[in-house]
Parts: C-alpha cells; structure tokens; sequence
C-alpha cells in the first residue's frame, strides 16, 4: 500500500474516536478524561512511557515555546530527543518528533496497526489518548534518550500526566478554555498544577498571584522543591529587532545561598552562575524571553537530575530553535507577521510585541478565532494598534463565524469586513497595507497555520497579481 494512503488510513482510525478538540463544548471530568485508560493501554504496550527521562510542560501560554527550547537544548548536548506537543500546524506528524524530525508517515501507520489489538480491549479511548500512546512508543522505539512532553489540556487529567517525569514546568497561567477548566485563575492554576508529582522538582514561569498562591501550596504539599522564575532565576532583554533578540539570565543571590534550593550547589565549573548570562534567541517577543528564562531554569534542573547539559549545549540550542507561528516574521518589508494569540493575556503580550518591534506601523489585522475564546477581550487589547480587521475563519469545526467578529469588531469602533476563505483575508489585508501598513494574522493556531500556508503556497507558485507590488 502507497504509506500516504496508510497514513491517511492511520489518520482516519485515530480520528474515529472521541476528539475533544473538535467538540464545540463537553464537561472536564474523571468520567471523560479517566487517566486509568491510559494507564491500562500502556500497560498491554509494555509500558514505554518508563524507558527514558522526561520533562513534563504544563501551561495557558508559552508551553509549546519551552518545550520547544528545552528540546532543542537536549539536541544540542548531543541527546538523542523526543518531542511531544499539540496541536499540529500543517501536518498531524508534527506533533510527534525526534531530533526535531516529524514520526514518518509510514512509521505513524506501521504504530497505529501495532496498537490496534490493544486498542480493542479498552472503552472510550479517545483520539488524544491513542495518540499519547503513540508518541510514548514511537520514543521507546526509537530508544530515545530523554523527551519532552507538552500537556495537551489542563494537567491534572490530561492523557500525559500518567509519567512519572525528571521535573515538571508550569508556564504562564490565565484565563482560557474557561467553559472546561474553570473561570477563575485559582481553578485553572489547579488543573495546570495537577501535573507536579510527589518529590519531583517543579519549575514555574513567573505567575499572578492567585496563580502562583495555588502552585506554591500543591508544590509544598507534595513536597515537590519549586523553582520560581523572576525569584529564584532572574533575567532580562538586552536587544532585540525582527531578526531575533538578546537576553541574559543568571541565578538570583537568593536560590545560590538557601541550602535547600536546587540551585544552590555552584561546583567549580559553576562558580560564575550569579553573573548574567547572555543567550541569543530566533524568537521574537518579550514573552519569548520569559519562556526561555523557564526553560533555561528546567534544564538546570534536569543538569541537577543526571543530564549532561554543558552551557555551550544551552547557548547553540536556544540559538538555533525553530518554533514557527508564534510572532514569526513572513516577509520583512513592509511586514507580515503571522502568531498564535488565542485569549486576551496573550494577545496584551501581543500588542507589547508590536509596541516593541514595530512601535511606528500601522497594522491591518487579519483575526479568526475559535467560538469559545474571548474575541471581545484580544480585540479590545490589540485595538491601540489596529487599523482595522479583515475577519476571517478557519476550516476548524469550532472556527467561530466570521460575521461575529465583525460585529464584535464594529462593537468596539475599530473597522471591519468579512473575508472568507483565509486566502482572500490576506490578499485583501495586503492591499490595504500598500507599502506602509503591518499585517498581522492571529486569533488561534488554526489561523496561524492556514496563513503560514498561504504565504509559502504562494511564494513556491506565484504570488496573485492582486498582491505584486505591495512589496
């Protein structure tokens, strides 16, 4: 059989099962998200979640960055490196990767019929759950030294949280998926905090109050040493411009003196660990900044549990990580940025983005979003910067109408037309831009994806005469 037949096969199966990404609204519950399914698949796998070390990433923002980082920092040290993350943006072999290399199309089918027997014995699997158990196998596999595995959903009951990981990572927290985690900060920081295990070390990015309140208590009680970004590891921006940027990052006085800090047992080679450190980033944005602090903080950790990562392994990895979709530059003049911004605390960091990086362009706003996000919230704060919004929506079953962005964009007094499908959104967004205008794509990974697309389509086939002269 073609393997592309097999793997649109492979496919098929794994979506004929329940996907909660494709549901316009169920109930987070044990009922539905029942942790001992994944156990007893794994189980009759043999259980290869168990034959590497593994860092286990939670969070509302940023969680795809770090684990992205910390991965590509694990290649760098000459780690043979799983990655595991969602959603995809173009090909569903994203989400499962070793040494930054999608699973092979046919090596993904070849998993999907060896779990197939083992699949049938087990009720109510769903499409999230077999595809965990997929990339644990593909990584046992492929004997793997160590991966990094990005929490799908919450934490607590999501289909990742049966490993028993090195360290755990909690990346910045607010207000998304409300309808399914809980509309308060406290209640969301809960589920992403049910990731943290008993004695394993627990790296947070900085968090608001309530948020880190909640993940210091879980870590105190399961007497998890935490390790608190903006206290414990300390950074700042030094330069920055659309091609990358500049940061330092060191150990705060604090966490090297206190004996029971994880990071206060400065060897010799380590004698310098209070003076900033600078490190070069691809990744652009302040929020970049914060996620690559994190991850520099975990992957001390990880040096502190058995992994030889030497600071040079640190300084190319970051240097050289590929994280597309998020804030990514398409074109350089006059620009296209494409991100993925899908609630109203990513798309505040958003606007500091365009305030930071192109403080004087006006910008022509390209936005599809799902139904469930709070479309009021991220136009509101990216409005100082808009010119107006051309509303779009993705191909995605819970893609939220176009016409309601539009009148939630007209609601708010910011310009706004309907422009259905993505490919007309840009062209229509290009020349309104001319030659002096920004246009951004964002309101959901979806969008981001579809414009990613596009663009490349349309740089490999042609360029549509409509957009030829518009830079």
């Amino acid at each position: 059989m073609d393997q592309e037949i097999a793997y649109q096969e492979a496919l098929d199966y794994l979506y004929s099962f329940i996907d909660y990404s494709l549901t316009r609204s169920f109930r987070y519950s044990p009922e539905k998200f029942d942790l001992g399914r994944m156990d007893a698949l794994l189980d009759r796998l043999g259980n290869p979640h168990r034959r590497y070390p593994k860092i286990h990433i939670a969070g509302t923002k940023g969680k795809g960055s770090v684990a992205a980082l910390s991965a590509s920092v694990l290649k760098a040290a000459g780690y043979k490196t799983g990655l595991y993350i969602s959603p995809h943006m173009t090909d569903f072999a994203e989400r499962i990767q070793v040494n930054g290399e999608n699973i092979p199309h046919q090596t993904l089918a070849d998993l999907v019929s060896e779990i197939k027997p083992h699949v049938e014995q087990i009720q109510h699997l769903t499409t999230f759950e077999l595809t965990t158990a997929l990339a644990f196998l593909y990584f046992s596999h492929t004997n793997v030294d160590a991966a990094v595995i990005e929490v799908g959903l919450g934490g607590r009951l999501d289909a990742t949280n049966v490993i028993d990981p090195l360290l755990s990572i909690i990346t910045s927290i607010s207000l998304d998926h409300v309808n399914v985690l809980g509309a308060t900060l406290p209640k969301i920081a809960f589920e992403k905090a049910g990731i943290i295990k008993p004695g394993r070390p627990v790296v947070s990015a900085p968090q608001k109050d309530p948020a880190r309140q909640v993940i210091e208590q879980i870590a105190a009680e399961r007497n998890a040493p935490l390790i608190q970004v903006g206290k414990d590891i300390l950074f700042r921006p030094l330069n920055h411009s659309l091609e990358g940027q500049t940061f330092s990052v060191w150990r705060s006085e604090k966490a090297l003196e206190d004996p029971d800090s994880l990071l206060s047992l400065p060897g010799e080679e380590e004698e310098d660990e209070m003076d900033p450190r600078p490190l070069t980033l691809p990744l652009l944005g302040y929020h970049q900044v914060e996620n690559a602090a994190t991850a520099y903080a975990g992957l001390l950790i990880a040096r502190k549990g058995g992994l030889n990562i030497p600071d040079d392994s640190i300084s190319r990895g970051m240097a050289n990580v590929s994280w597309p979709g998020r804030f990514e530059l398409l074109r350089l003049e006059p620009p296209i940025l494409v991100d993925s911004a899908h609630n109203q605390d990513s798309a505040v960091r958003l606007r500091q983005a365009l305030d930071d990086y192109l403080p004087d362009r006006p910008v022509i706003l390209v936005f599809g979003a799902s139904e469930d996000k709070d479309v009021t919230g991220m136009l509101n704060a990216l409005k100082p910067r808009i010119q107006q919004v051309i509303a779009t929506q993705s191909v995605h079953p819970r893609a939220m109408e176009a016409e309601q962005v539009v009148e939630v964009s007209r609601t708010l007094g910011i310009p706004a037309s309907r422009a259905v499908p993505l490919e007309t959104a840009l062209i229509d967004a290009l020349q309104a831009a001319g030659n002096e205008a920004a246009v951004l794509i964002t309101g959901s990974l979806f969008v981001a994806a579809g414009a990613r697309d596009v663009w490349h389509s349309w740089k490999e086939n042609g360029i549509p005469a409509k957009v030829i002269g518009q830079g």
